[in-house]
């Protein structure tokens, strides 16, 4: 399947990776439905893609912290008749801090986020995809996958999960006619750390901006990578770290994550496209980085 023809849906695209993941495969033709839980923002930009690139763009209002968010948006879609070629799991948020003093509630709503509404969607779409003998479906993860990330336990985990249920579904659906990436962008500059509350989140203290990270990865899905770490930095990251021991790596990862622990600079935030996360506050998702 070429990623420039079909329906994708992309969640968390109210803003973010997800926003210009929504831009760049409209630009390659794609028709669109948008998840994420703005719905204001959301039918901004359907609205606005939709008039630029002449794609039908839908929008899809949901928080994929519930339980059933999945099921709902399947139904949602079986309602209007749509069907989804490329499905791209972008939604996401994280924590950070020790382990003892990040509310329970919180991580909980992090993992149905960044797990299960990840998997449950792709278990709803997948099958229609082999149906049709075609389709595609690009998980973001993070370069936190490869490694475990003290202070960032919960968060580093489930992007690990990512990272190896995407290797599995390519292995599985390879010789199907479906495509499965998995995207591990280091830090993004989007509202994923205005979320978790500290710029110092971004632990290589570098950061890049969501269009060159989308671009990479449609490249890499065109190219059938497996997974893609954008980034010299972050390529090195992903092919080194996991050929040491792992709990050297743990204890390499503490020395460079514990930074978080202190306060971040009071410095201006650059003005960027944020991706939609939850908020502290149970609410109804930068990604991911």
């Amino acid at each position: 399947m070429s990623s420039s023809t079909g329906t994708a849906l992309v969640t968390g695209a109210s803003s973010g990776l997800g926003a210009e993941f929504a831009a760049q495969l409209a630009a390659q033709g794609h028709d669109l439905i948008l998840v994420a839980r703005s719905g204001d923002r959301l039918a901004a930009l359907a609205e606005h893609l939709s008039a630029e690139h002449g794609v039908r763009a839908e929008v899809v209002v949901q928080d994929l912290a519930e339980p059933d968010a999945a099921r709902r948006i399947a139904d949602e879609l079986a309602a209007r008749g749509l069907t989804v070629d490329l499905l791209v799991n972008n939604a996401g948020f994280g924590t950070c801090g020790r382990f003892e003093e990040i509310p329970g509630a919180r991580d909980h709503d992090q993992l149905m986020v960044n797990v299960v509404a990840l998997v449950d969607l792709t278990h709803a779409l997948l099958p229609g995809m082999l149906e049709r003998g075609r389709g595609a479906v690009v998980n973001v993860a993070s370069n936190a996958a490869f490694q475990p990330s003290p202070y960032f336990a919960v968060y580093g985990a489930s992007k690990a999960f990512v990272l190896n249920f995407g290797l599995a579904l390519r292995q599985e659906y390879r010789r199907r006619g479906i495509r499965v990436l998995t995207l591990c962008p280091g830090p993004v500059e989007t509202a994923f750390f205005d979320v978790i509350g500290t710029r110092n989140a971004a632990v290589t203290g570098s950061m890049t901006t969501p269009e060159p990270v989308v671009r990479a990865a449609l490249r890499a899905l065109d190219r059938d990578r497996g997974y893609l770490a954008p980034g010299l930095g972050n390529a090195l990251t992903a092919h080194l770290t996991p050929r040491r021991p792992r709990t050297v790596v743990a204890a390499i990862a503490e020395r460079i994550t514990r930074k978080v622990l202190t306060p971040a600079p009071t410095t201006p935030k650059p003005q960027a496209q944020a991706q939609e996360q939850p908020q502290p506050q149970k609410q109804k998702q930068e990604h991911t980085a």
